[in-house]
Formats: C-alpha cells, sequence, structure tokens
C-alpha cells in the first residue's frame, strides 16, 4: 500500500509539473492575445497542446493507481477521492502529509490556471467582437446608399458620406 500511495504522489507531482508549464504558457498568451500576434498564439496552443497530451497520460496512469488503491483499501474507486484517501492515511502521517502538500499544490493551480484562462478567453472574445465591429462597418460603408450628390454632368456622385470631385465656384 505505502508504494502506491507514493506512486500516487509522484504521479500527482509530475502533474503539477506540467499544469505549472502550462500555467506559463496560458499567462505568456495573455499579451499576445492583446497584441494580436496569430503566429506566436498558434505556437503557444501547439506546445500547450503538447503539455495536455503528457497530463492526460499521466492522468491514466493516476487512475489506474487510484484504482489499485481502492482495491487495497476494497473501496469503490468512484468514491476514493485524494481528500478522502488522505482522511485514510491517519496512521502513516509522512505520507499523509505529502498526499495533502501535493493535493493543495494541484488544486491551486488548477484554481489559477481556470482564472487565467477565463482572462484569455474574454480577451480573445472582445477581439472577436471588435474584428466582428469592424467588419460590420466596412460592409455597410460598402452598401450605402446612393445619394443625390451630383457632379458637372448631372450623374450620381457616390454614396452616403463618400463625394467625388472637388467644390467647383463657378457653378
Amino acid at each position: 500500500m505505502a508504494s502506491l500511495v507514493e506512486n500516487l504522489i509522484s504521479i500527482l507531482t509530475e502533474e503539477c509539473n506540467e499544469i505549472e508549464t502550462v500555467l506559463g504558457l496560458a499567462r505568456s498568451k495573455t499579451p499576445v492575445i492583446v497584441a494580436g500576434d496569430l503566429d506566436a498564439l498558434g505556437k503557444i496552443t501547439e506546445d500547450e497542446q503538447s503539455h495536455a497530451d503528457r497530463l492526460q497520460n499521466l492522468d491514466n496512469t493516476r487512475s489506474k493507481v487510484t484504482a489499485d488503491i481502492a482495491n487495497v483499501l476494497n473501496r469503490d474507486v468512484n468514491e476514493l477521492k485524494l481528500k478522502t484517501l488522505i482522511g485514510l492515511l491517519e496512521r502513516t502521517p509522512a505520507e499523509q502529509k505529502a498526499l495533502s502538500e501535493v493535493y493543495d499544490r494541484l488544486t491551486g493551480l488548477t484554481h489559477e490556471l481556470a482564472r487565467v484562462n477565463e482572462q484569455n478567453s474574454e480577451l480573445l472574445k472582445s477581439s472577436l467582437e471588435l474584428v466582428d465591429f469592424e467588419l460590420n462597418l466596412l460592409n455597410s460603408l460598402k452598401a450605402a446608399p446612393e445619394t443625390a450628390n451630383y457632379s458637372k454632368g448631372a450623374y450620381t456622385g457616390g454614396t452616403l458620406g463618400v463625394t467625388r470631385g472637388n467644390f467647383d465656384a463657378k457653378q
């Protein structure tokens, strides 16, 4: 049982390290989003994806180790949460403390990553709204109605707000 808990602590520590890396990438995305640098954003997103794949593998390994621990403890794996396991380790205070510390670290990192991702999501939404507004503005200028601006030859002179030609003081 002790080796399973140590293995779980090791896996959770690796997950924390990966999440710290992803958190750093997420934080570096913020100024890139503000600057509108799509190439840099694409590179950061690719890096994030490789770390997300690694996190998925670690999570699968953690699930297997947790299932083994649940089997040893004769508990339902779906009901065995880290907090519960920490409480069950009363007899081994060193493992209990180590698991508790890595759990707290993991919880803090995931909350911070969620906050930064939400901030970046809001920035992206704002950027998309601005682009949409600018496209609508350009399309509305192109589709503006013809006006009664006439040139010397009495031809239609242009669209609303757009004048062609110069003022002729001789007329």
